[in-house]
């Protein structure tokens, strides 16, 4: 829906661009990738279809991410704009990706979007353990320290590959300056 906004937005700013929400099939992240985005994730398209992401990280690699967005401590995924749960556990898609050339996989703690409080350090290290892909924390980051934290998460020598930061930076409680200055101290 937004295909036209994100593309103008790609144009306009020299920097990388990643793009997700909505991509289901492959003829959507190839427009996407074609026209310059640099990274698209793939979310319910990825746990349905596990063969796309497989086709398009072939053709891609190191430019698709798998969105993995789970729920409560069971880690059970939620596919469709968190609207279903999926009944696959997070550990069996990991492991189902663990020869694929994606980018990244994007674990987002649902509980935690948006609500500024405070990233899940203990499952992003579980995640981070228990799977080689470059693991990005999406969710609940509220400050500097929060930041910090992940920056600092390391697990047999695996660090996160980075970190998503929303709300924080909409309601102004943390600056893209003071966050990348965070990042760069903390690593």
């Amino acid at each position: 829906m937004n295909r036209g906004l994100v593309l103008a937005v790609t144009r306009a700013v020299d920097v990388q661009v990643q793009v997700g929400g909505g991509i289901r099939s492959e003829a959507d992240a190839v427009a996407l990738l074609e026209e310059g985005v640099t990274r698209v994730v793939l979310g319910t398209a990825a746990v349905e279809s596990p063969g796309l992401v497989r086709a398009l990280a072939e053709r891609y690699p190191g430019r698709v991410a798998v969105g993995l967005d789970h729920r409560g401590a069971g880690a059970e995924l939620a596919v469709r704009g968190w609207e279903q749960g999926c009944g696959s556990p997070l550990s069996s898609v990991l492991a189902a990706l663990a020869d694929v050339d994606v980018g990244a996989v994007v674990v987002t703690a649902i509980d935690r979007d948006g609500m500024l409080q405070g990233p899940d350090v203990d499952g992003l290290a579980a995640v981070v353990g228990m799977s080689a892909l470059p693991v990005v924390a999406s969710g609940g980051v509220r400050s500097v320290a929060d930041l910090e934290a992940l920056a600092r998460l390391e697990v047999e020598g695996r660090r996160l590959a980075g970190a998503i930061v929303g709300t924080a930076l909409v309601e102004g409680a943390l600056s893209v300056e003071e966050a990348m200055a965070a990042c760069a101290l903390s690593g």
